[in-house]
């Protein structure tokens, strides 16, 4: 093949039968050129960490395979021998009709360095996927590819698709449920051409920097604040020779993206993709991890999941309430395991530890009056007896000495050694590694100064030398007794990101003050016409909309999420006794997130509970009407928060109807008698009730089951009605 020309002239030819002979490539950066990992990316490339057990490159890697790519390019930067160490051992290198090429350079500090030196190894023969080796998808990219090609025919400007998705960041936090800053983008609702994109904006105030040009020169445009990029884009093969004519394109978005849409003479245009079922995420912090993680466990990324084996992984075995059992483990029959969590192989569990909302690595030892919830725990870890873990990831061959406890976002890298009760803070980053005395930007490699990009000699010291030398450094009241390791210290100003990027939950002062800061903001928000809701849509000023099947389809989609984010929120409330006033300002974060009233959190809610009932053992219709009393009792305050209007009360039986015929079936039996007992315990008036029978009168005979079974409760309520009139 003749070496490509540089610059704007180099024109990828658009005939069909160009477009259709060469196999689809895909470009994907093994480095993420940022040090939101640290201080574990110091020892491993962030695409080899392990997300649910299974590096985050496989994630990627099996679903390009998946999607139809046939040929991938991996570059490596940082750590980038482990990399290709991993893939050649890997059964990547053996697949039919999936051909992984590693592209290796130690001189390049940012993607737009990579996609340069690429464009120079004239590899690339067409249009190509551009991904990173955090991502997690499973969507399908025929559509996307095909209305890229489309308008490539119609118009060679037409440069790049990006994915996006609906992701409604929380009005609170202003972030989305992956830690990431909003994100307002201004697209053509018509075209799907982006036309705008900022990543921070004086949110609170509303403020939004539209040049006048922009609006003049776009008769229809619609504002974004609710949708999340999915860092997946098709690219014309021109992509790579516009990083090659301006090297100031070093990030992908915020130089790249940026400069393309500001850029009036050469008049480069990109387009947007919605997916709306399909998944597709990338872990760009620890929140996201989190949340990742989570979703997996969840099955929202199926077939990429714990139970079906896909890249070589070790499949597990699904059992109730998400939990997931690889194969050699040694339990104790005290030991608790409880929902959403995964068990990797060979690990040893001890008597009365109780572990839940957590994913343990392999060979890993726990010992007994152990209590681990909502963390990450990779391989080899040691936890001695009576340890206390909240929220924490835990790295490979990290020891913790009996009594031990770590507070909600601690991170422990590599071969850390915490003592006998040593108490580590909440946020604290620990590693055998000491702190870098400068920081790097986040377009800096994990190992390089801020030139040369070469290997620091002190990282080249084997770990093992590492933990002999920092043991007699490492000051004993840090750590406890026979502790090793480093605690880093958290940069001024730096505390806010810690508490939003981390994997534990927002903090409920943090949560409280955020809630009060937005109810104080709220008018002046409305005072301004064109002031973003906290919906996410424009007041006024959006003269476009986008299809009405996407509306519907969107807000389907976020009810599904919500009720799914409400159902693990309470299972984790009564796992952890979790105080109500606390459970509250969670819930009522999630139902500011995705927009919900307050029927909606009642019925959400109630349906966890009826599901939390369900899954406690029972033999006999009778002690299943005991479960649900026991959670109703329980939980009856929370209940009630959300249910104080006669409609919310309504929507509260109306989910149990919905239940009772479709998914919890087992308590159709049971429907009067326990609308009976929510009546008696005032979480039901009886003009509810009444009002739910009256709008039945004229239902299909097939609709009014449970008012028929309910006949005697109504009719008993219709005359101490009366009786009081």
């Amino acid at each position: 093949m003749p070496p490509q020309r540089k610059g704007a002239a180099a024109r990828v030819s658009e005939d069909t039968e160009d477009l259709t002979r060469h196999p689809l490539q895909a470009i994907l950066l093994a480095d993420s050129f940022a040090t939101k990992f640290r201080p574990i990316t110091l020892e491993r490339p962030k695409v080899l960490l392990p997300l649910v057990n299974v590096p985050m490159i496989d994630y990627t890697l099996a679903w390009l395979e998946s999607a139809g790519v046939e040929e991938v390019f991996v570059f490596c930067c940082a750590h980038s021998k482990q990399v290709i160490e991993y893939l050649e051992k890997s059964e990547w290198f053996s697949q039919p009709n999936f051909s992984v090429v590693t592209i290796e350079s130690h001189n390049s500090v940012s993607a737009g360095d990579a996609l340069r030196l690429i464009y120079e190894r004239n590899v690339i023969n067409g249009d190509f996927v551009l991904i990173s080796g955090d991502t997690v998808s499973n969507m399908s990219l025929t559509q996307v590819i095909q209305e890229h090609k489309e308008r490539r025919k119609k118009d060679s400007n037409a440069v790049m698709t990006m994915v996006i998705k609906q992701s409604k960041p929380s009005p609170i936090t202003h972030q989305s449920r992956l830690g990431t800053d909003e994100l307002f983008l201004a697209i053509d609702p018509q075209t799907k051409q982006l036309l705008f994109y900022e990543e921070k904006t004086d949110s609170y105030r509303g403020i939004i920097p539209l040049d006048n040009a922009l609006l003049g020169d776009n008769p229809s445009i619609c504002l974004h604040n609710d949708k999340q990029d999915c860092y997946i884009d098709i690219c014309s093969q021109e992509v790579l020779s516009l990083f090659t004519d301006n090297f100031d394109y070093q990030h992908l978005r915020r130089h790249f993206v940026k400069g393309l849409l500001v850029d009036d003479i050469m008049g480069y245009k990109i387009f947007t993709h919605e997916i709306h079922s399909s998944y597709a995420a990338r872990i760009d912090n620890y929140r996201s991890y989190d949340t990742i993680s989570k979703d997996i466990i969840q099955r929202w990324t199926y077939p990429f999941v714990p139970d079906v084996m896909f890249s070589g992984n070790s499949a597990t075995h699904l059992e109730r309430e998400g939990m997931y059992r690889a194969s050699e483990i040694e339990q104790s029959r005290s030991a608790h395991i409880g929902p959403f969590t995964v068990i990797g192989k060979g690990t040893k569990i001890g008597n009365n530890s109780n572990i839940s909302n957590s994913v343990i690595g392999k060979g890993c030892s726990i010992g007994s009056n152990v209590s681990i919830t909502g963390s990450y725990i990779w391989d080899s870890v040691t936890i001695e007896d009576g340890c206390d873990i909240r929220h924490a990831i835990i790295c490979d061959g990290v020891v913790i000495k009996s009594g031990a406890a770590l507070e909600p976002g601690v991170v422990l890298s590599f071969k850390v050694v915490i003592g006998q009760q040593c108490i580590v803070p909440s946020y604290s980053k620990v590693s055998l590694y000491q702190q870098p005395t400068v920081e790097d930007s986040d377009e800096e490699l994990e190992y390089a100064d801020n030139s040369s990009g070469t290997v620091d000699s002190s990282i080249t010291c084997t770990v093992d030398t590492l933990n002999r030398e920092m043991m007699s450094e490492t000051p004993a009241s840090q750590l406890g007794p026979g502790g090793v390791g480093h605690v880093w210290s958290i940069c001024e100003g730096a505390h806010e990101e810690e508490w939003r990027h981390s994997v534990a939950p927002i903090p409920a002062d943090k949560l409280a003050e955020a809630i009060q800061s937005l109810e104080d903001d709220l008018e002046l928000l409305n005072l301004d016409g064109n002031a973003l809701s906290v919906s996410g849509e424009l007041k006024s000023g959006c003269n476009g909309t986008d299809s009405e099947d996407d509306d519907v389809e969107d807000s389907r989609d976020d009810s599904i999420i919500y009720e799914k984010e409400v159902e693990a929120t309470f299972l984790r409330a009564v796992n952890e006794n979790i105080k109500v006033p606390d459970v509250i300002l969670e819930m009522n974060s999630l139902r500011l997130s995705y927009n919900m009233t307050s029927a909606d959190c009642a019925g959400a809610i109630f349906y966890a509970m009826m599901k939390q009932a369900l899954e406690i053992p029972h033999a006999t219709a009778g002690e299943l009407r005991k479960s649900a009393a026991s959670i109703i009792d329980a939980w009856n305050k929370l209940l009630k928060f959300y249910s104080k209007e006669i409609d919310d009360q309504i929507e509260v039986i109306m989910k149990f109807e919905e239940m009772c015929l479709e998914s919890v079936k087992e308590f159709s039996p049971h429907f009067s008698q326990i609308l009976h007992l929510l009546y008696d315990k005032d979480i039901l008036e009886e003009d509810a009730i009444l009002r739910w029978a009256d709008e039945k009168k004229d239902a299909e005979e097939s609709d009014k089951v449970f008012v028929k079974q309910s006949e005697k409760l109504i009719q008993w309520l219709r005359e101490a009605s009366e009786e009081e009139d």
